[in-house]
C-alpha cells in the first residue's frame, strides 16, 4: 500500500512531466509547476530535492510509459519480422501516442538537455540505447532462428532503423506535418521486407 507522500509524489510527476517535456528544463518555471499541480513551491520541494530531480523523475516516468509500449510490440506473439512490423506500426501512430506526454520524450528532453542538464541528457541517451538494444535483440533472435537475414550486424541495423524513425519524428514535430512520419514508416516497411525478410 502506498503512503500519502508516495501518492503525492506520483501525482506531481504525472502533472509536471508533460510540462517539462514541452517547455524544457530551463523553460519550465516553478510557477508553471505550482500551477499544474495546484501545490505550493514548498510542497513541491517537500517531495523532491530540487527542480532537477523532479525533471529527471518526470522523464523517467514518461520513459517507462514509452518502454512498456515498445516492449509490448517487441515481445508479442509471432516471429521477429512480425515484432518489427508491430514496432513500425506503433511509430506510425507515435505522434498520437505521445500527444498527452507533450511530444516525444527522447527527442524533446535529449535535445533540450544537451547543453544545460547532464543528468537529463544522460537519461535520454540511456533510453535511446536501451531501445536500440531491444530492437537488435529481436533481430539477432530472428537471424538465429532463420526468420531473417541481415546485411549488417543486428545492432547496426537497429541503430539505422531507429535513426530513421527518430529523424521522422523530429521532422514531423518541427514541420507540424505528420506525413514525414507516415511516409518514413511506410518506406521502412518496404525496406524491412526487401532487406531482411527471408
Amino acid at each position: 500500500m502506498t503512503t500519502k507522500a508516495e501518492r503525492t509524489s506520483a501525482y506531481i510527476i504525472e502533472k509536471v512531466a508533460p510540462i517539462f517535456n514541452k517547455q524544457g528544463y530551463i523553460g519550465t518555471s516553478m510557477s508553471d509547476l505550482t500551477e499544474a499541480t495546484g501545490l505550493t513551491k514548498g510542497a513541491l520541494y517537500g517531495n523532491f530535492e530540487n527542480k532537477e530531480s523532479l525533471a529527471l523523475e518526470a522523464f523517467e516516468y514518461q520513459s517507462k510509459i514509452l518502454m512498456a509500449a515498445i516492449d509490448k510490440c517487441l515481445s508479442g506473439s509471432g516471429n521477429a519480422l512480425e515484432a518489427i512490423f508491430r514496432l513500425t506500426d506503433f511509430y506510425r501512430h507515435y505522434d498520437e501516442f505521445t500527444a498527452p506526454m507533450g511530444g516525444c520524450p527522447i527527442l524533446n528532453v535529449g535535445v533540450d538537455a544537451k547543453y544545460n542538464n547532464k543528468p537529463l541528457e544522460g537519461a535520454a541517451r540511456e533510453v535511446l540505447r536501451t531501445i536500440e538494444g531491444k530492437i537488435a535483440l529481436v533481430l539477432e533472435n530472428g537471424v538465429n532462428k532463420g526468420e531473417l537475414r541481415l546485411p549488417v550486424p543486428p545492432l547496426q541495423f537497429a541503430k539505422q532503423l531507429f535513426t530513421m524513425i527518430q529523424g521522422a519524428i523530429a521532422m514531423a514535430s518541427i514541420s507540424g506535418d505528420r506525413k514525414y512520419l507516415i511516409n518514413t514508416i511506410a518506406y521502412l516497411d518496404v525496406l524491412v521486407n526487401k532487406e531482411i525478410k527471408k
